[in-house]
């Protein structure tokens, strides 16, 4: 596989999964710009750590939830580079609790972020990738989106959203020569999972058939493919990477 020339922005992608899967575009020759919102600091690691390795990148700061900061960001993005080829929307936060207890600011905060930000990047980038008849849209969404999960009704009800929108989404895109996935990651060891406790982490993996947690590796190999010409033909669809979790 091969992405020599390619433009790719990757939201969230300082560190965890998006750093991973920056890492894995510049390998395979994408410039890749990483998005952060309010860590340059590890975003600039980020970037240090393809440029190390011979690559392409550079950081580019805004809000996936403010249409504002997106419009100009990827004004920014343009003026600089011509076009977008890939976009993957990685950014996500989580604000967990149960239903009875939980906020609306929780709520709001989610699905703003989750799946508001997921619109408003695709949008961003479609008009241009229609013009270029050449697009790859990949949506990170998660088990989470497909199982459910107590304590996560406002996350859980993003991921689901993404799923639905990203098969409307390719449907509308497909005759332009742009594909829209998505992959569903399990339970990856990330700052997210790190924090687990023993005892809990224990638990998971005996939900999982393989047994272990995955890498974020795992998560940006299946985005590489999905942003490759190996998956021309492929659009509408999520890959689940999840050790067998959930099928």
């Amino acid at each position: 596989m091969s992405l020599s020339g390619k433009i790719a922005v990757v939201t969230g992608g300082s560190r965890g999964i998006g750093r991973a899967i920056c890492q894995r575009l510049a390998a395979l020759g994408a410039l890749v710009v990483v998005n952060y919102v309010s860590n340059p600091a590890a975003a600039e690691e980020t970037v240090q750590s393809i440029r190390s390795a011979g690559g392409k990148a550079e950081a580019v700061q805004f809000n996936v939830a403010s249409g504002g900061e997106i419009e100009a960001a990827f004004k920014k993005i343009l003026d600089a580079h011509g076009r977008v080829d890939i976009l993957v929307n990685n950014a996500g936060i989580t604000r967990d609790g149960l239903l009875m207890k939980m906020k609306d600011e929780q709520w709001d905060e989610v699905l703003n972020t989750n799946l508001k930000g997921v619109f408003l990047c695709t949008k961003a980038v479609s008009r241009g990738m229609m013009k270029q008849r050449w697009g790859r849209i990949i949506n990170i969404t998660s088990v989470v989106g497909f199982a459910g999960n107590a304590g996560q009704a406002n996350y859980a009800a993003a991921k689901a959203g993404i799923v639905g929108f990203t098969k409307s989404v390719a449907k509308e895109l497909a005759s332009r020569g742009i594909t829209v996935n998505g992959v569903a990651p399990g339970y990856i060891v990330t700052d997210m999972t790190k924090d687990l406790s023993e005892e809990v982490t224990k638990m998971i993996k005996e939900e999982i058939p393989m047994g272990v947690l995955g890498e974020a590796e795992d998560i940006a190999g299946a985005v590489a493919y999905l942003a490759s010409d190996d998956a021309r033909y492929v659009t509408g669809q999520f890959i689940h990477v999840n050790g067998g979790m959930f099928m």
